[in-house]
């Protein structure tokens, strides 16, 4: 595991794809753990109608699944780099363990998150806490989830966030959740990491290759 900080987006992206790129059947998984500068991030299925007044908030048009997001200060970015072939799921069994950690997470704060089949992401009463966007390459997974822990949403109301116009997002400090971004990365790594079946947890610094 790696907890970056607060990063700016792109660096990021390319070191995901250079580790994913490079790395061999023996390489061990990672999860980096940070933050984002303010960023609007377009998936590969994203429509240009869904940005709505964007302003000076740069977008970077990137190579996940699903349509635009917001990431800033105060969110929790997730990204599992996992070799998903050695593992034995699929990319849908994949989608469904990180949402389940992100429910679990949540449970014990008595704040009832949920699944959705047909909009992937957890929920709370209809609002979206958490989004979710995934790139699988050579087996591998790379790019992963974005929780909002305690941030400025109102971002999110310059874009259809995930190409839903009007769709409300919430964060868990207003839910009664965690509080700050470090107390919900820690909590979240261990349920997936349990999720998944591993059996050792490395701390490592920076990013790899640098």
């Amino acid at each position: 595991m790696r907890r970056l900080g607060l990063q700016p987006y792109e660096p990021i992206w390319q070191a995901m794809q250079r580790f994913t790129d490079t790395r061999n059947q023996d390489d061990a998984d990672e999860l980096w753990l940070l933050e984002h500068a303010p960023v609007f991030t377009q998936g590969q299925a994203g429509k240009a109608e869904h940005l709505l007044n964007t302003g000076e908030i740069p977008v970077v048009q990137v190579d996940r699944g699903g349509q635009v997001t917001y990431h800033g200060p105060g969110q929790l970015v997730a990204y599992p780099l996992l070799n998903i072939k050695r593992l034995g799921i699929g990319v849908r069994e994949l989608v469904t363990q990180i949402e389940s950690s992100l429910i679990d997470l949540l449970a014990p704060y008595q704040v009832n998150a949920y699944a959705k089949a047909d909009a992937p992401g957890v929920y709370v009463d209809e609002r979206k806490v958490a989004s979710l966007g995934l790139r699988i390459r050579k087996g591998c997974s790379f790019h992963g989830l974005a929780l909002n822990v305690n941030m400025d949403t109102s971002p999110f109301l310059r874009i259809n966030p995930c190409g839903y116009a009007g769709m409300e997002m919430v964060q868990t400090a207003d839910l009664g959740g965690p509080a700050t971004v470090s107390e919900a990365g820690d909590r979240l790594a261990d349920i997936f990491y349990n999720k998944l079946g591993y059996t050792q947890l490395t701390l490592l610094e920076g990013l790899p290759h640098e």
